[in-house]
C-alpha cells in the first residue's frame, strides 16, 4: 500500500470521526432522543462491563477452565449477588476484585 494512501485513509477517518461526534453541535435546534433510547442508555455501562468480563470468565487463553477451583468462578457469583443487593456498580467491582484477590493470593487458586 502506498504511503500517501495510508495518510489519506487516516485523514478520512479523522474527518469522519469529527463529523459524527460534532453532528449534534451542528444542528440549529436541540435534538431530543426518544424515551426508549434514554432508558436504554442507562444500561450501556453494564453491557460494556459484561462484554469485557463474561469472555474472561468462560475462557482462559482460549480454553475453558477445567476445575471448580477457579477464583473467577467463585468471585463472579458473589459479586453478582452483591450487585443485586447493593445496586452499585463501583462497589460491585471492588467486592468482586477483593474476593478474587483473596482467593488468588490467600488460597492459591
Amino acid at each position: 500500500m502506498a504511503e500517501w494512501l495510508m495518510y489519506l485513509a487516516v485523514l478520512g477517518l479523522v474527518a469522519l470521526t469529527a463529523v459524527t461526534r460534532a453532528f449534534f453541535f451542528l444542528s440549529e435546534r436541540p435534538l431530543t432522543l426518544p424515551d426508549a433510547v434514554v432508558r436504554g442508555l442507562k444500561y450501556a455501562p453494564l453491557a460494556a462491563l459484561a462484554a469485557i468480563i463474561v469472555p474472561d470468565l468462560w475462557f482462559v487463553q482460549g480454553q475453558a477452565p477445567v476445575g471448580w477451583q477457579d477464583a473467577r468462578w467463585v468471585a463472579a457469583p458473589l459479586a453478582a449477588a452483591w450487585a443485586w443487593w447493593r445496586k452499585d456498580m463501583l462497589s460491585t467491582i471492588v467486592v468482586g476484585m477483593a474476593i478474587f484477590l483473596a482467593l488468588k493470593l490467600g488460597v492459591g487458586w
